[in-house]
């Protein structure tokens, strides 16, 4: 995510967010300091396998930390309203070639949602989807060829 970005969040994503990130702030450095000072006891710190896996365990939270605290930055939070074409916040029904049908939750990687096939905006299927209506066929490229799904629904997220 570049830095001028702006991530589209729900509510509950938001929240989820600021929940983790007070966690991490208020729990999470506490005790990695703990267990870098336990470890620092343990003597000389350049053979120290103790210290050196709470070093790469803050690097990973202070990593974690900077990621979260740069989508609050950008982050624009807001409900979806009902539309006739897909936006980020939409839950779209597609059909797929076979004829199957699949629920496709259209929002950055941040909204994930159990029980929902997340499709971020960035990805090729969330690109071709945005803008589409009910009716649309579109076409996008995976790793494993070109294909085609049918726009069936689209409904805004509740939750």
């Amino acid at each position: 995510m570049t830095e001028d970005a702006t991530t589209w969040l729900t509510p509950t994503a938001h929240k989820k967010l600021v929940e983790e990130l007070d966690q991490l702030t208020t729990v999470g450095r506490p005790a990695v300091a703990e267990r870098l000072a336990e470890a620092r006891s343990h003597g000389d710190i350049r053979e120290n396998a103790d210290y050196e896996a709470a070093k790469d365990e803050q690097g990973l939270l202070e990593a974690r930390i900077r990621k979260i605290q740069l989508i609050l930055d950008s982050a624009v939070v807001q409900d979806v309203v009902a539309s006739d074409t897909i936006e980020p916040g939409s839950v779209v029904t597609l059909r797929r070639e076979d004829g199957g049908e699949m629920d496709v939750f259209v929002a950055p990687q941040e909204n994930k949602v159990p029980g929902y096939v997340l499709a971020s905006p960035s990805s090729p299927l969330g690109a071709a989807l945005l803008g589409a209506s009910i009716g649309d066929t579109v076409s996008y490229e995976a790793p494993s060829g070109t294909f085609n799904v049918t726009v069936m629904a689209i409904k805004p997220f509740e939750g």
